[in-house]
């Protein structure tokens, strides 16, 4: 019986850690629950508060609210208040930082499809 080849590591224990520490810098703010969902809704044009909740299925208002805050304080989303209307209008705009992250979901998309079919076509 033939021994299996050797697998070479991808990264050298420097590249290693500073990957994993990357990593874990992105998942900190887009890794939570609802982050994610909130952005692909702001990205395909659901930009003010009720219309993002009843498009993001099982959010309470409460943490629509903090999520867009810290999805503001990162970068992810513009708050604008057009005051010109009547009654007055939020909402809740992708900056071109977020638009840094279409590949990113895109490729997460993909994967979660092909592991979908991998899963339920198991035998």
């Amino acid at each position: 019986m033939k021994r299996p080849k050797e697998i070479k590591p991808a990264f050298t224990e420097a590249r290693c850690a500073q990957h994993l520490s990357a990593t874990e810098d992105a998942i900190y703010v887009i890794g939570g629950k609802w982050t994610l969902r909130i952005v692909i809704a702001v990205m395909s044009g659901h930009h003010r508060f009720n219309d993002l909740q009843r498009t993001i299925n099982g959010i309470s208002a409460r943490v629509l609210s903090s999520e867009l805050k810290d999805l503001e304080l990162n970068g992810l989303v513009e708050r604008v208040v057009l005051v010109d209307q009547k009654p007055v209008v939020t909402e809740y705009l992708p900056t071109d930082y977020t638009r840094t992250l279409r590949e990113v979901i895109s490729a997460l998309a993909i994967w979660g499809e092909k592991h979908k079919k991998k899963i339920t076509n198991r035998e």
